[in-house]
């Protein structure tokens, strides 16, 4: 059989690990077996949280081409082998018309500028031109060559 002992256990109510800090009488110090040296008064500390730094803000604010977004050329199916060729993303003030031009007569085929609701304006070539596109505007200065995105197959 065994014996059951009764045990008085004292549990505090609610634990402060900062309770000798505040018996001692001394603000915010706290009481450990470091010599008085490492002692650290808390209440004495300056801390300045800095404004909101945003370490993007020049890129957003310089006239680089493609600061702020990328140059997205996909490509899309039609029927058989028939393909489609779209770039979009480029900055506003480019002039799409005289940018197409130029990609006409570069790679020998045709295109047409498309204004859309969502994406604005988009420029469609025949064929597969997506490498032939990706180097024309990093040739030209148009987009970096980080900023341009090439989809598809």
């Amino acid at each position: 059989m065994v014996d059951i002992v009764d045990i008085d256990v004292q549990i505090p109510s609610a634990f402060d690990p900062f309770a000798e800090a505040k018996d001692s009488g001394a603000p915010g110090s706290v009481r450990s077996s470091l010599p008085v040296s490492y002692m650290v008064d808390i209440v004495d500390i300056d801390v300045q949280i800095p404004s909101a730094f945003d370490p993007f803000a020049e890129a957003k604010d310089s006239g680089a081409p493609g600061a702020k977004e990328y140059v997205h050329i996909r490509i899309q199916q039609r029927n058989g082998k028939k393909s489609l060729t779209t770039v979009q993303g480029l900055r506003k003030e480019y002039s799409y018309e005289k940018i197409l031009k130029d990609l006409k007569k570069e790679f020998c085929c045709n295109g047409n500028v498309v204004q859309d609701k969502e994406l604005g304006k988009v420029i469609q070539l025949q064929g597969d031109q997506r490498k032939n596109v990706s180097n024309f505007l990093v040739s030209k200065g148009v987009a970096k060559k980080d900023q341009i995105k090439i989809h598809g197959f």
